[in-house]
């Protein structure tokens, strides 16, 4: 089948690229960079011995995405395509609402006219808010969102799925996913902000190889068991194998399905700092910093419904996304770039 994945140069895009093509779908790309590099799908590519169909521009232009669909056959889409940064969201919300909003809308509006109806979102853990229940299910009632990122996402749920009820021939899958983290074994691909991280990862893999004197770890002051925040990890590839289980389903039925994409285990902050250190033998330069605006103190998921519905479920350790992200890391100290993303 042929697929069309908005923002598929990004981190979690591309992987999930690799994955597809792998079990011999065609994949189909817009991307505008913003968050991407088109080194990206280069190295795809070249891990994978097949072509992508590339596309520059922008997922809330409606005569690109269009133009796009007029000249792909298309089965079905994957929507990653949006800004993503919690914090950033705090800052500029108009942003994050004008753009996320506005691609969710325009895909949709562009797959209808092209008789497309499916399509599987790129959601987030993010819509549950600060929840008091963990692990999270997906029958839970939506909390109140903790920054304007996270409102995105749940906004554009709400848009995916009144859509789907008022027209039955839609198939809509969204995926809650928790923390991505890792790389692709090959280290060709991986994680590659543009300047300051937003996540974990990025700072623990910038701080080992020396891009960053010291890594901050925001807030040692949360109600856990060591003072710093609890997440869900999961690799990479295991959220790209989601991926590729998701669009089976979508293709197969109709309706709305949602998943979490999680290991069902939360891992603290100082945790994964010392899984690190342990997975490749290193020792990093950390000290605590702030809380940072819209985080909350734990997060992770009950997966419990992917596998019982999908088939699917997490396979990687911490260890192995440890080791993973060093990999790229240590290969590509700058990401696809050749400047610090650190000044």
């Amino acid at each position: 089948m042929r697929f069309l994945l908005t923002g598929g140069a990004g981190y979690i895009g591309s992987h999930t690229c690799v994955c597809l093509l792998n079990a011999g779908h065609d994949v189909v790309v817009l991307d505008n960079f913003v968050n991407s590099c088109p080194e990206a799908i280069r190295r795809v590519e070249q891990i994978t011995g097949r072509k992508v169909a590339l596309y520059e521009g922008d997922c809330c232009d409606e005569s690109i995405v269009n133009h796009v669909l007029d000249r792909e056959q298309i089965d079905a889409a994957v929507h990653f395509a949006g800004l993503k940064a919690v914090g950033e969201s705090v800052s500029i919300p108009l942003n994050y609402y004008e753009n996320n909003l506005g691609a969710t809308i325009t895909l949709c509006k562009a797959l209808a006219k092209h008789h497309v109806k499916r399509i599987v979102f790129s959601s987030s853990a993010t819509v549950y808010g600060d929840s008091k229940i963990v692990p999270m299910r997906e029958d839970l009632p939506l909390g109140e969102c903790t920054n304007p990122y996270g409102w995105t996402k749940w906004m554009s749920e709400r848009i995916l799925r009144d859509t789907a009820y008022a027209d039955k021939d839609w198939s809509v899958v969204l995926l809650r996913y928790f923390n991505p983290v890792g790389a692709h074994e090959s280290g060709l691909i991986g994680e590659d902000p543009t300047g300051i991280p937003n996540n974990l990862m990025p700072f623990i893999c910038q701080t080992a190889a020396g891009v960053r004197p010291m890594l901050n770890i925001f807030g040692n002051d949360y109600d856990t068991p060591d003072g710093t925040c609890i997440r869900d990890y999961i690799h990479v590839m295991d959220l790209a194998s989601g991926h590729l289980k998701a669009l089976e389903y979508a293709c197969e039925h109709k309706g709305t399905e949602i998943f979490n994409l999680g290991t069902g285990e939360g891992c603290s902050v100082r945790q994964m700092v010392e899984a690190f250190e342990r997975a490749n033998h290193l020792t990093l330069p950390h000290q605590y910093a702030p809380r940072r605006p819209g985080d909350i103190a734990q997060s992770f998921a009950d997966p419990a419904k992917a596998q019982a519905v999908l088939g699917w479920q997490a396979t990687h350790t911490i260890e192995d996304m440890c080791r993973d992200a060093w990999n790229w890391q240590s290969h590509n100290p700058h990401g696809y770039r050749t400047e610090n993303p650190a000044e």
